[in-house]
């Protein structure tokens, strides 16, 4: 992992440290993944403006997102089953996040739970949350990461249904994991894995197991989880949540303009545009492809963050120049948490924050802030 210099690299190493299934399962999109692939190829699309002999030193990441300090405008998304990419994944990526000051999201779906994240960190982390039909567990869930101090609640828009990912399906991937001789060989072959899972004890999903109603066990939990997504979910939902959560609220998967339209009316802070990395609806735009469109149609209404194929600081740069505040890297993270726990995830940070720097000043900008639509080769409305 140490001669690790790109995102890609450590995603090579990842392949071979974790577990097929569980790899899948975070490198995976919807059928085709042809939405998944967009995600990341369009960026190549982006042409970025090399200007010369201009004062490049004192240089600068540091901004905010939703009005909080970051050292960067990079998060880590909310991702499920993290902790099975790597033993205690969650807390350790929430340790390198704030080591390298900037937001951890935790997923409603982690196998380390609200509380165990709080108990290794010093700073106040950000909450994802899925709104089941369970409300008396939504509502416990809110009140669990305000006692935690989380600064954020992320709510999910996008995962009312599951959509069919055929990698999962094929590795037979269940919630909680069936453990078959098949799935068996592949942790075996998987040593230092193994030996790492048997020295945690954090191998369910720890924010439900113990805390959802009729459900104290992994044997109760699959059934629970199948039918716990609620489809009725709507607009009208976020005000409720928005009043019992009390704080920064951010509405994340935004993918069409008029819906980015409607959540500006809603009194959240920030809104997400993302395609849940391809891993819903194949066939629809990427992320990146729709963000300026979405910039555009809410103007300054709401700030704007991004997420979805960023796997360098070129792409976190190419996002905040088409009108993101922020940007959120999942993949490149639990790529980063395969190859080599918390110190992977910290080399995914360094990568990308170097690239970044680099990148802004050979397009002679001193500061994240300067960076606009003046950095691109082709306006924003041209590219796509």
């Amino acid at each position: 992992m140490k001669n690790a210099l790109t995102i890609h690299d450590l995603k090579d190493v990842a392949r071979r440290r974790v577990p097929k299934m569980f790899f899948d399962y975070a490198d995976s999109g919807a059928w085709t993944e042809g939405t998944y692939r967009a995600n990341e190829a369009d960026f190549s699309r982006i042409k970025l403006r090399q200007r010369v002999l201009v004062d490049m030193t004192d240089r600068s990441l540091a901004t905010t997102m939703i009005g909080q300090p970051v050292s960067m405008p990079v998060a880590l998304s909310p991702t499920g089953l993290t902790g099975m990419q790597h033993a205690d994944g969650e807390m350790l990526a929430a340790q390198a996040a704030e080591e390298a000051g900037v937001p951890f999201t935790l997923s409603t779906m982690s196998i380390c739970s609200i509380e165990d994240v709080a108990s290794v960190t010093k700073k106040p982390f950000w909450f994802q949350l899925y709104v089941m039909k369970d409300r008396d567990f939504v509502f416990n869930l809110i009140d669990r990461a305000k006692a935690a101090k989380c600064s954020a609640l992320v709510l999910t828009l996008d995962l009312q249904i599951l959509g069919q990912r055929h990698k999962d399906l094929r590795n037979g991937l269940s919630a909680p994991p069936k453990f078959t001789p098949k799935h068996i060989w592949q942790m075996a072959t998987r040593p230092q894995w193994c030996l790492d899972m048997l020295q945690t004890k954090r191998r369910s999903f720890g924010n439900i197991v113990g805390h959802a109603k009729g459900v104290s066990d992994l044997s109760s939990l699959s059934s629970w989880t199948a039918e716990q997504f609620d489809p009725k979910l709507s607009w009208e939902d976020v005000a409720w949540i928005k009043e019992r959560w009390g704080g920064p609220l951010i509405l994340k998967g935004i993918l069409d303009p008029e819906d980015a339209k409607m959540a500006a009316e809603t009194g959240a802070d920030a809104i997400i545009v993302s395609n849940h990395g391809g891993r819903q609806l194949d066939g629809a735009m990427s992320s990146i492809a729709m963000l300026p469109r979405i910039v555009d149609a809410v103007g300054d209404r709401i700030e704007v963050h991004f997420d979805g194929g960023i796997r360098s600081g070129q792409d976190v740069l190419k996002a905040v120049c088409l009108g993101a505040k922020g940007t959120y890297i999942g993949r490149p993270f639990l790529y980063g948490l395969g190859a080599g726990g918390k110190a992977g995830v910290t080399k995914v940070l360094d990568i990308i924050r170097r690239e970044m720097d680099v990148t802004l000043a050979l397009c002679g900008k001193r500061t994240i802030s300067e960076a606009g639509p003046d950095l691109l080769v082709d306006k924003p409305n041209e590219i796509f």
